[in-house]
């Protein structure tokens, strides 16, 4: 890296903290803060969206994936599948549901229709599964970068962690969003800057294309042998995509951000189609990446066997010239930094709403002065983590599903079971998480050979089985007592009312 490229990326990170400075101040109220109130258009919010899954991980990981893990190529296609089906779940069952209730946090729901034990235990399981999660992204994005750049990771993580944290400490959800509108254009010019690149390196599509192996061309696999199955990945993928986009705090915060019903959908839907594009430029990325890897004895030499993610950052550093290679760089710290923003304004959101105000009366300054101070104490404690953490697997993108597969089940299975059946009880919910998320660990650690997608399906099926046992094993003291409860303290209107006693919800 040169003065120019350091340059570059120096004025990037600026312009963001410039960017949280100036909406910050259009602040007046946590609802400002958290849901940016209520006034974000669809197309902000789905491009943020996508953004956020369109991370550092998949920059650098899916183009590895199918250039160099054994049994890889574009099967990881096959999860793109699920998407569509996952979104219209969550677009017809749980954002109309949100919406109407107006929540900042999504566990209210679960105190509206259970209890506030409920509420906690996942709000809490949510807080301790994210920020894991987010922990390890950092670190695995940190330890890569740092090892191309010649910096220690600790400097690294540092870099990347204390511009986010101000940021969205200035900016909140606002700042979340367009700071991620921003950085979607910076990673869509690096990825494609970076595929015309490559291309013209190996010496034109022909050459890619006949320069990957035939067995890595294979995009659907039913045989269950390759490194991503086929079934698992659709079924498994839809369980998955559903309690992400409809059940994970760090998502819907954007869609109860929305100024209206409509445009909650819409950033929905739109996620839902336009992912297959960006994902298949990241995958054609990966076949020119294992072209040139083939064709380069430097780029051979200064990947490790065992740092297959190491593959896009060397490349850049070998490969392209330079102040291309500043945007480049700059398209991965923006990718990074934009699923830190959103991971760190989710819990913050969750501590507060879920715990620290939950029955509480605060004046609205120190309100929102304690949601800044509760942002910056998450910023520090996912850089913290970071520094500590170490590998899971060989490749970032599958660390990190592993871990959200862990969860994801069974906190789907407790918000559907709540939305869908009146007889669920909070000590069938609370049972039936264990239980899928206890099921899940085991298949972690005692069944290796079963691919983890396989962990969405079991954990959902294992939460709602223990969870009706529990459930119809106790009386159902007041079955009124949540409509009740929504009626306090909601303050719908009568047609509003109705409409939630439609579901099975109340």
């Amino acid at each position: 890296m040169t003065i120019i490229d350091w340059s570059i990326v120096a004025f990037y990170m600026l312009a963001m903290v410039a960017l949280g400075y100036y909406l910050s101040k259009r602040q007046e109220s946590h609802e400002d803060y958290y849901v940016s109130g209520r006034k974000l258009s669809w197309w902000t919010i789905g491009i943020s969206t996508m953004a956020t899954q369109s991370s550092a991980i998949s920059f650098i990981s899916i183009p590895a994936f199918v250039a160099m893990k054994p049994n890889g190529g574009i099967q990881w296609l096959q999860w793109e599948l699920a998407v569509p089906i996952a979104m219209i779940l969550v677009a017809s069952i749980f954002v109309p549901m949100f919406r109407r209730l107006e929540l900042v946090s999504v566990y209210e729901y679960l105190e509206m229709r259970f209890d506030a034990r409920v509420r906690k235990f996942i709000s809490g399981v949510f807080l301790l599964s994210r920020g894991l999660g987010g922990g390890i992204g950092l670190y695995a994005v940190a330890i890569i970068i740092s090892a191309s750049l010649d910096l220690s990771i600790v400097v690294t993580i540092l870099m990347m962690g204390i511009t986010v944290t101000i940021y969205d400490t200035l900016g909140g959800m606002t700042a979340v969003v367009y700071s991620d509108v921003v950085q979607m254009v910076i990673l869509l010019a690096g990825l494609y800057i970076c595929i015309g690149v490559v291309i013209s390196e190996v010496g034109g599509l022909d050459a890619m294309i006949a320069s990957l192996p035939a067995e890595r061309w294979q995009a659907l696999d039913f045989s269950g042998d390759s490194s991503v199955p086929f079934w698992p990945c659709l079924l498994g993928g839809i369980f998955l995509y559903a309690s992400y986009y409809g059940t994970d705090q760090t998502q819907v915060q954007r869609e109860l951000a929305a100024r209206s019903m409509k445009d909650a959908k819409l950033c929905i839907i739109f996620n839902g189609f336009a992912r297959f594009p960006l994902v298949a430029s990241y995958i054609l990325l990966g076949i020119a990446a294992g072209a040139l890897f083939q064709h380069s004895p430097e780029l051979q030499a200064a990947v490790p066997a065992d740092k297959l993610d190491y593959l896009i950052p060397k490349l850049l550093l070998l490969h392209i010239p330079e102040g291309w290679r500043a945007v480049i760089f700059s398209a991965i710290l923006a990718a990074a930094m934009s699923s830190m923003d959103s991971t760190i304004n989710s819990l913050s959101a969750a501590t507060m709403r879920d715990f620290v105000e939950r029955g509480r009366t605060i004046e609205r300054k120190k309100h929102l002065l304690f949601s800044k101070l509760t942002t910056v104490g998450w910023g520090a404690m996912l850089m913290l983590f970071a520094i500590f953490v170490g590998n899971i697997s060989d490749t970032i993108i599958e660390s990190i599903n592993m871990i959200g597969s862990a969860f994801y089940g069974p906190i789907l299975a407790a918000f559907a079971l709540g939305i869908l059946s009146p007889r669920i009880t909070g000590n069938g919910v609370i049972a039936g998480v264990l239980a899928g998320v206890g099921l899940n660990v085991y298949l972690w650690i005692g069944q290796p050979d079963l691919y983890w997608a396989w962990w969405n399906l079991t954990g959902f099926v294992a939460a709602w089985v223990v969870a009706f046992g529990v459930s119809m094993a106790q009386p159902l003291v007041d079955p009124a007592h949540t409509l009740v409860y929504t009626l306090k303290g909601s303050g719908l209107l009568a047609e509003e009312r109705k409409w939630l006693g439609t579901y099975a919800v109340l």
